[in-house]
């Protein structure tokens, strides 16, 4: 199998009001390093999976509507646990969206997962598998 990742950051603020999650109950910020694994069992007829710049172009512009927000105040997010695995999913199936509106061709796609790093001791990850 081949996989490309590429990788950016995120800055966010939001709270999870539910018991559950203690003190992230209230507003607090999160930094998290993204990487965004692209796999196939092919390479393409360019000999790559995807573009690496164009993968690092479409990751960036799908991080831009959320960096440095607070996730708590975005119309899509109301009432929403917007936990880390949530927005792993989010990221994985906004970059999906837009990788098809520019590429006639990616069906050698077989996956693509957000691994959400919180720190170097704690992350979450989604994988969409095609």
């Amino acid at each position: 199998m081949f996989e490309v990742k590429v990788r950016d950051y995120l800055f966010i603020a939001h709270s999870l009001k539910d018991q559950y999650f203690g003190k992230a109950q209230n507003v607090h910020g999160v930094t998290y390093i993204i990487d965004l694994i692209i796999s196939s069992d092919n390479i393409n007829d360019k000999n790559v999976v995807i573009d690496i710049e164009k993968a690092t172009n479409i990751l960036k512009e799908v991080l831009s509507k959320y960096n440095y927000k607070n996730l708590d105040e975005i119309e899509e997010f109301k009432n929403i646990l917007t936990t880390t695995e949530f927005m792993a999913k989010v990221i994985v199936d906004e970059f999906t969206n837009h990788l098809n509106k520019l590429e006639n061709n990616i069906a050698n796609i077989i996956s693509i997962k957000a691994i959400l790093n919180e720190s170097h001791i704690a992350s979450a990850s989604y994988t969409k598998k095609f």
